[in-house]
């Protein structure tokens, strides 16, 4: 027999739940929908389920609004049944079943990624560590010490040691080799950049150095210095060096093809800062191609920095991208569907419900209180009274009849004013929750087994 779902809802979603189960077709599974009585079905709560749920109706599975609060691990054990919490949005169910079957796995990656500290020298030994603590959490593997040219860095070996007691590798970059070889005494991992004129200095030391040209673009160079460490049996990773839009980029990308066509296993890092850094784009996009690029030639590493503000969740988004090329190719797939991490600005599909759609749950609506929807046609206001559709939330203000409320007036501020920048980029709103950035921001921590405590919420502490 098919596995046997049992959907747990309320009233106003009891509908269209159904609508979007019969349209789903073959599913492989048989499905019950239960309305356990409430209006909302997204202030579900474990506590309440075990109040009002008396039949299980022989399932073999209980999917419950993803916003459903409360210890489910309890519920299960209580019923005997597993019980899990499905997506947010209802209307995501056929996306849901779908990655379910696909199982896609963003624990793994395959690219090692040094977060660069431009301004070492400046920085004491108690900040560089607090930083690399700060890029360990985004997902950095190597904190690379950057040295400046013509400026003292008296603190570099208490600052490579601090760094290795906190647990972290350690690169050190920097043009002068006196400062390279006093990095790899201190306990550095790798050293960047030697180049042909430099490479005795890996000889004097175990820290495994990064190559690159001695004259930019020079790939015949290069292999040269690989050559002469490999036969000494030395490793190394190679960098040709990527170069900024638009003067030579394509070039310097072609490279990095070329030189793995002929150093087919040759260990290679590329720096993703001459592009991200020195072009006011959106990086989440930039850095998406980059790793894409760097998971087909088989790069194992990624030199990155966060200088620039637009640049600041750089770590965080390659990280992401690492997780997100890895798991496409191991599962012979496109990068798409498979995470949502790196879709800052806009979403995939941002309006779940048409205006018609939320028109009908607005009819069902029986109560005072505002909800608030966002579809392609603009922002929804609606209670009992009837339902209200802009795309400038001004024009809404007459409709709502709060000026004597300071509270309400706000809470619908706040609210309204999301909905008007979900609207505006092709966002996901949702009701009473922040929007979400993908990995630019990280999201306050939020544990959905426990209850929530009042007046952690807009609509918490507005008046009613």
């Amino acid at each position: 027999m098919p596995e046997h779902v049992l959907f747990l809802t309320g009233h106003l979603a009891e509908p269209l739940l159904r609508r979007v189960l019969a349209e789903m077709g073959e599913t492989g599974f048989r499905w019950t929908v239960r309305n356990l009585g409430l209006q909302v079905a997204g202030l579900m709560t474990a506590d309440m389920i075990l109040r009002r749920l008396d039949d299980t109706a022989g399932a073999d599975r209980i999917l419950v609004p993803g916003r459903c609060r409360g210890d489910l691990a309890a519920v299960t054990q209580r019923l005997g049944v597993p019980v899990e919490r499905g997506p947010e949005d209802l209307m995501d169910l056929p996306e849901y079943f779908g990655r379910s079957a696909r199982r896609v796995d963003l624990s793994r990656h395959a690219i090692t990624i040094f977060a660069e500290l431009t301004e070492a020298p400046h920085l004491s030994v108690a900040a560089i560590v607090d930083s690399a603590e700060r890029l360990r959490r985004d997902g950095a593997d190597v904190i690379d010490l950057g040295a400046l040219p013509q400026t003292p860095f008296p603190h570099l070996e208490e600052a490579v040691q601090a760094l290795k007691q906190a647990g972290h590798r350690v690169s050190v970059d920097s043009l002068d080799p006196e400062e390279l070889r006093r990095g790899a005494r201190a306990g550095a991992d790798y050293l960047l950049s030697l180049t042909r004129k430099t490479l005795a200095l890996a000889e004097e030391v175990a820290a495994t150095p990064v190559l690159i040209p001695s004259t930019p673009g020079d790939l015949d160079d290069l292999l040269a210095a690989m050559e002469w460490l490999e036969r000494r049996g030395k490793p190394y990773l190679a960098d040709p060096v990527l170069e900024p839009l638009p003067f030579g980029f394509t070039a310097s990308l072609l490279r990095y093809h070329e030189l793995r066509r002929r150093a087919p296993q040759a260990q290679m890092l590329m720096g993703t800062g001459n592009l991200s850094e020195l072009t006011d784009a959106d990086t989440a996009g930039l850095h998406a191609l980059l790793v894409g690029a760097m998971t087909e030639l088989g790069i194992g590493a990624l030199l990155t920095t966060q200088v620039s503000p637009h640049c600041r969740s750089a770590v965080r988004e390659l990280d992401a991208a690492r997780r997100l090329m890895y798991a496409a190719r191991a599962a012979g797939s496109l990068p798409k569907g498979l995470s949502d991490a790196l879709l800052a600005v806009h979403e995939r599909k941002p309006f779940p419900l048409s205006p018609e759609q939320i028109a009908a749950l607005a009819a069902a609506v029986r109560d005072p209180s505002y909800r608030i929807q966002v579809s392609a046609a603009g922002i929804h206001l609606y209670n009992r009274e009837g339902m209200h559709t802009a795309t400038d939330p001004f024009e809404l203000w007459p409709r709502l009849r709060v000026e004597h409320d300071a509270a309400h007036a706000f809470y619908l501020g706040v609210e309204l004013a999301r909905a008007q920048i979900a609207w505006q980029l092709g966002k996901r709103y949702v009701q009473d929750e922040p929007l979400r950035w993908g990995c630019a921001v990280t999201p306050p921590a939020e544990d959905l087994g426990r209850h929530r405590a009042p007046g952690t919420t807009l609509r918490d502490r507005r008046s009613s």
